[in-house]
């Protein structure tokens, strides 16, 4: 099955990783975007990259710096003037899948231009409205907010982030085996494709056909409700992310090989959709409230 081999070849590449592998993979069949957060140099960007390398199709890697611009991203209309017309210069947000590498380092204004790609799948410029390639797939990381030089993203473009993952450094036994895996020159080796945009797609309509019971919806519901009981605001979850939620839940499911989601596969990734959206004054420690909201909630 590709999608076993797809995940067998990150997991003997990236080592260490399995949770942050699962994870990425259940965006990737779900057709949502990805936040990765950690410290530098634990493998953030090598595991963005190795992915794309798996799958065919179009990859653009964009280092945001505090001067990017927006059209750095976008793309920008070009005077001719041996023909009197304007060309349009695609940015590198035209691919299928795009890095965006320790995207907190740009600022709000530029982060921001992400906005209607990630939602819309779409670029608007000058008026002109250009579809991006389908699938489209942004995998953003991010360095520690306590980092120098970073800004906080805003909460519509964090909101726009199916599911975060975060990555510390791994046990003592997990870097030994890097180090023997970089000495023996393994890491030098470029992966091939294993999975093609078409099959993809396939793998994408699978996990959106996955049956979800309106038992298990009351729960998604019950679980979002209760953070937002314990915080006090009934706008603390969107709609956006309870509708993330359950994607996120059956793609989680289809990558188990399971024909419906089970409690199990909500409870699995529920941290992972509501984290990064609850990272607010208002709740410091996002991951102690979303524990308390998956033992108080009671399981169908």
């Amino acid at each position: 099955m590709p999608l076993k081999a797809l995940r067998q070849e990150l997991l003997a590449t990236i080592l260490g990783s399995d949770e942050a592998v699962d994870l990425l993979l259940t965006s990737l069949l779900a057709r949502g975007h990805t936040l990765v957060t950690g410290p530098p140099g634990i493998g953030k960007t090598t595991l963005a990259q190795t992915l794309a390398t798996l799958l065919s199709g179009s990859y653009r890697r964009i280092q945001f710096t505090p001067d990017l611009l927006p059209s750095d991203i976008l793309g920008y209309q070009l005077y001719r003037p041996q023909n009197g017309d304007f060309e349009f210069i695609a940015g590198p947000v035209f691919a299928n899948f795009v890095l965006a590498d320790e995207i907190n380092r740009a600022s709000p204004r530029t982060q921001s231009s992400l906005l209607e790609a990630m939602n819309e799948r779409q670029v608007t410029i000058d008026g002109s409205t250009r579809e991006l390639p389908d699938p489209f797939l942004v995998i953003a990381t991010q360095n520690d907010t306590s980092s120098t030089g970073t800004f906080p993203l805003p909460e519509p473009q964090l909101d726009r982030f199916l599911l975060s993952i975060p990555m510390g450094l791994p046990d003592d036994q997990t870097q030994l085996e890097i180090l023997r895996y970089h000495a023996s020159g393994n890491s030098a080796q470029k992966s091939k494709p294993i999975i093609s945009l078409e099959q993809l797609t396939q793998l994408q309509s699978r996990s959106t056909a996955i049956s979800v019971s309106d038992t298990l919806q009351r729960y998604l519901l019950a679980l979002c409700q209760a953070v937002r009981s314990m915080i006090g605001q009934d706008h603390a979850v969107s709609t956006r992310a309870t509708l993330a939620l359950q994607k996120a839940a059956q793609a989680s499911a289809l990558l188990d090989d399971q024909e419906a989601i089970h409690p199990d596969h909500v409870q699995k990734i529920f941290p992972h959709v509501l984290r990064h959206r609850l990272l607010t004054e208002d709740t410091p420690d996002p991951d102690h409230l979303l524990r308390a909201a998956l033992e108080q909630t009671p399981v169908p």
